[in-house]
């Protein structure tokens, strides 16, 4: 059996957390590759060693002392895990790579490239670059097939390895990176590729949480999660694990295990294809939600009956870059959701184009709602769910701005305003706590 382990910035954010979690791996034999990402925040005010990078990037006049304090946290980390390890190599390097007008992804991608030697060297392992195992198209998108078939190819040569998350490579050996928290997509990549018994991802929580712990004071953990849930609940705003990284394993069966590196005897959460235990007094896994959202409301008498209308709407919403979240409509009203900050740059352009091609009744753009996600694999089989929903919301007050409870069997949709987000969270958890 092998075990391929995520550990996030938290995790790895100074010398004594990298020990820690290096004998976290040296604990099972089982545990075979390791993958890293940057050293995160080691206190409150402290800053993510991939923000600095970010910040090298950008800000050309400060970028020396950015630089000094970049390799300040590295010089201390070697210092602490008491290894020799040559850092000035390693920045004239980065600073070679800046003087010849690199982009972005080749710098901030340091950060995950020093963890992994550094941890590597530490361990007695072998560092693999994940430049050699993981490609990106020309576009940035994850070539997929290519990359399970290398990383399996170049993994198989080794027993154990230390891997960097977060980054690959494009055509012509070019670094480019995943979004934010991308390493949870990298681990689960090298977790396909040596086809491992488990995926567990190491991170600051026990398990993920079936509601915000910054809005329900000590929510409870999840034992069992689905891939399906887990990315409803991680698109709706629940930050525990990267929401794309479920793709590489959903046809697998390889379960990821979400585990508290401070508190390592803790079963954590598991995410599975099937669950193993029957959901039916339990329908419900998790609370979810995001603020900021506008509502683009189209009203038109006999809208039902001009065909394409729907679809020639979305077109025009597309051509401006925007992606929507929902379309609720009625016979003569139709609303597209999507992120204000997406929406508002265009929306008076979206509303004279549209204005100017259908001569609407009316058009207009409301702001300020938060969508809010009741997720769960045994919503549609519980008759029960929904009625208690809108009667918790009821019950508090809230006015409800939509609804989205038709269409899908994993969750139940709930607009409402920004300034009830909070107190729609609490009712719903509240509401449902016995159904969680």
């Amino acid at each position: 059996m092998t075990i391929a382990a995520k550990f996030g910035g938290t995790s790895l954010a100074d010398g004594s957390r990298i020990r820690h979690a290096c004998n976290i791996m040296k604990a099972d034999p089982e545990r075979r590759f390791m993958i890293v990402s940057a050293p995160g925040k080691r206190y409150a005010d402290d800053e993510k060693v991939t923000d600095l990078l970010y910040r090298i990037y950008e800000e050309k006049d400060s970028r020396e002392d950015l630089l000094d304090h970049v390799f300040e946290r590295f010089a201390g980390i070697v210092q602490e895990l008491g290894i020799d390890f040559d850092l000035a190599e390693e920045r004239r390097e980065i600073e070679k790579t800046l003087a010849e007008g690199c982009a972005v992804d080749a710098i901030v991608s340091r950060g995950e490239y020093l963890s992994a030697k550094i941890t590597a060297a530490y361990m007695g392992w072998p560092f693999v670059d994940a430049a050699n195992l993981i490609r990106f198209r020309e576009n940035g998108r994850l070539e997929e097939a290519l990359t399970y078939r290398t990383a399996r190819g170049e993994l198989e040569e080794y027993e154990y390895a230390v891997i960097p998350g977060f980054y690959g490579s494009g055509p012509n050996g070019v670094i480019r990176v995943f979004s934010r928290g991308g390493s949870d997509v990298t681990g689960a990549i090298v977790a396909r590729a040596v086809e491992a018994s488990v995926y567990e991802n190491w991170t600051d929580v026990t398990g993920i949480m079936s509601a915000d712990p910054r809005v329900i004071e000590n929510p409870h953990a999840v034992r069992y999660i689905s891939y399906r849930e887990l990315r409803e609940l991680s698109y709706m705003g629940a930050s525990v694990l990267h929401e794309d990284a479920v793709f590489p394993l959903k046809n697998t069966g390889i379960p990821i295990r979400v585990c508290n590196t401070m508190d390592p005897e803790k079963e954590g959460t598991w995410i599975v294809a099937k669950y193993p235990v029957d959901r039916g007094s339990h329908p419900v896994t998790g609370i979810a939600g995001k603020k900021g959202f506008s509502n683009l409301q189209i009203e038109m008498a006999m809208m039902n009956s001009q065909i394409g209308f729907g679809a020639r709407i979305l077109e025009i919403i597309a051509s401006h870059g925007i992606s929507y979240e929902h379309t609720p409509t009625s016979i003569d009203i139709m609303s597209v959701i999507a992120d204000t900050k997406a929406m508002d740059p265009h929306r008076n352009e979206l509303i004279m184009e549209i204005d100017q091609e259908f001569h609407p009744d009316r058009v207009f753009i409301e702001d300020n709602m938060s969508l809010i996600a009741v997720v769960g694999e045994g919503i549609s089989a519980n008759v029960g769910v929904a009625a208690r929903v809108l009667q918790s919301i009821a019950e508090a007050g809230i006015n409800v701005r939509m609804i989205d409870a038709g269409c899908s069997e994993l969750n139940i949709i709930i607009g409402v305003n920004d300034s009830d987000y909070e107190k729609t969270i609490r009712a719903l958890y509240k509401g449902l706590y016995e159904f969680l």
